[in-house]
């Protein structure tokens, strides 16, 4: 087994809380929803996005996103629905590019389809914008080795690693997942932080996602 590199910072595990809040904005017609995307505060692209793909971790790969399926289900827009379900997430560090995508995706196909931002949702089908107001707090858990990250990496919930690998990230604006950051920055080592990196966490549930993360990190470990 090789020597053990200690890091230079040791990694500090946090979890976090969310509550979900209405906003009291609502969308009966694309035409509205589009005005509204393009105003409603980040936390609600948020909620709409990467914590739906949270809550419906069972539907891997691919889950669709709040807005693919109220316009897909409720307006029977499909070919636009395909169109934001099609958009990959994982490749937009910041809420705010997210949000331009989405909304220039809507405004192209508005652009060929000008009598769909008329189609009206049915009562009590109307969208109501949500945010995900989130309260990170730290665990017991400090690391200053890959043997012990992979060792609590087996222990923490699904919260923190949500919270490392996707909230930190988008939320944060931070260039690339905390595990990554860490274990290139206080441990050198670029390749396996490069390899985390390069898992694609939305095509595949967070236990599968934990279990990869512990795989190579234990392989690395061992030598």
């Amino acid at each position: 087994m090789p020597e053990l590199i200690k890091a230079k910072e040791p990694f500090k595990f946090c979890t976090r809380l969310h509550l979900s809040e209405l906003t009291g904005l609502r969308a009966t017609t694309l035409g509205q929803f589009l005005a509204l995307i393009k105003e409603v505060p980040g936390s609600c692209i948020y909620h709409h996005t990467h914590r739906f793909l949270q809550q419906h971790q069972y539907l891997s790969p691919e889950p669709p996103n709040d807005f693919a399926y109220w316009i897909t289900d409720i307006l029977g827009e499909d070919e636009l629905g395909e169109k934001l379900v099609s958009i990959d997430t994982v490749q937009y560090s910041t809420i705010r590019d997210l949000r331009e995508k989405i909304a220039s995706t809507i405004e192209d196909y508005l652009r060929d389809s000008p009598f769909a931002k008329l189609k009206f949702s049915r009562s009590g089908e109307e969208f109501h914008f949500i945010k995900s107001i989130s309260f990170i707090l730290p665990t017991k858990y400090i690391v200053y080795n890959l043997k012990e990250f992979a060792e609590v990496l087996k222990k923490i919930t699904i919260d923190s690693i949500y919270f490392h690998i996707f909230e930190a990230r988008l939320r944060l604006e931070k260039p690339t997942n905390d595990f990554s950051y860490w274990i290139e920055n206080s441990l050198g080592d670029k390749e396996l932080a490069d390899k985390i990196s390069g898992f694609d966490p939305y095509t595949c549930t967070l236990v599968d996602l934990r279990n990869r993360i512990i795989e190579i990190v234990e392989r690395k470990v061992m030598g």
